[in-house]
């Protein structure tokens, strides 16, 4: 669990990680360098959960060494199970990451989001809901394991 009282936004109090999979931490069905090590750091505070429609057909492999669940989507539209899946979560108590217009709405719901700009870049309806835009998936999830940083960047 990650605690965080944000001057202005109040008090956080984060169980979950939702991660979008191709495009955030992955790119063509395989997992960015550095991706791994820090979801695996988060794994000791925060659950991971890694949704995809797995596109590449490669999630499983490309997972295996994270602490953390797969959910494959395949419904359509994927905004709408993507926000299914984070409130059946609880989405106030979770941190969505994810950069397409199909992650827009888990961001909007969730008591953090994160979008990602990353090699693909990044929905701009994705980046208009989030709280946090990144440049890269390592930057977001090091304000998660440095979480002085996320009060620094969202107080008000």
């Amino acid at each position: 669990m990650i605690n965080l009282d944000i001057p202005g936004k109040g008090k956080l109090i984060l169980k979950n990680i939702v991660l979008d999979f191709n495009g955030t931490i992955a790119l063509d069905g395989l997992i960015l360098p550095g991706v791994e090590a820090r979801l695996n750091g988060l794994s000791t505070t925060l659950d991971i959960y890694i949704l995809t429609a797995d596109t590449f057909g490669s999630v499983h492999t490309a997972c295996s060494s994270i602490n953390g669940k797969v959910a494959i989507i395949s419904g359509t539209p994927g905004a709408t199970e993507k926000l299914r899946f984070i409130e059946n979560l609880g989405a106030s108590e979770s941190v969505a990451v994810g950069n397409g217009t199909n992650d827009r709405l888990m961001l909007a719901s969730a008591a953090l989001g994160i979008a990602v700009i990353g090699h693909e870049g990044a929905s701009v309806k994705a980046f208009n809901v989030a709280d946090v835009v990144v440049a890269n998936i390592n930057s977001g999830l090091d304000l998660l394991l440095n979480p002085k940083r996320l009060v620094a960047t969202l107080r008000d």
